[in-house]
Formats: structure tokens, sequence, C-alpha cells
């Protein structure tokens, strides 16, 4: 349960960073509007950053066998 809800957190957190991008790229915003997007946008950065780290040393776990990182080479293109 636990897996899925940070999954969902991530993938809210990109979303509205995302929509914050896409309202700061528009120009529409105040000065002050803007600082506040921005700032917003750094929180949701870190927020991400750190559910990417979490995933990452969490595969790197997965990946230790008799106490040795094995190099498995990623693949980005789906198995057919």
């Amino acid at each position: 349960m636990a897996r899925k809800k940070a999954a969902a957190d991530f993938e809210h957190s990109l979303a509205d960073l995302q929509a914050l991008v896409e309202r700061l790229e528009n120009g529409e915003l105040s000065l002050e509007d803007s600082l506040s997007a921005f700032e917003q946008g750094i929180r949701l950065t870190r927020e991400c950053q750190g559910a990417l780290t979490q995933a990452e040393q969490k595969v790197q776990m997965l990946l230790e066998s008799d106490g040795e990182l094995q190099q498995v080479d990623f693949d980005a293109e789906p198995l057919a």
C-alpha cells in the first residue's frame, strides 16, 4: 500500500510541476505570482528528486547479490 501511495504522490507532484511550468511559460502571471509559483516549483522538484533517489536506492538493493552490486544494463525500450 505504501508503494502505491508513494507512486501516486510522485505522479501527483510531477503533474503539479508540469502545470506550474506551463503557467510560468505563458508569461501571464504577475511578478509576485511568478515568484510564488517558482518557489512552489522548487519544492515540487525537490519532492520528485527525493522520490527518484529513493527508487534508485531500492533498485540498487534489489540488484545486490551476496553483498556485491551487480551492474545491469537498463534498456529503455520495452521488451516485445
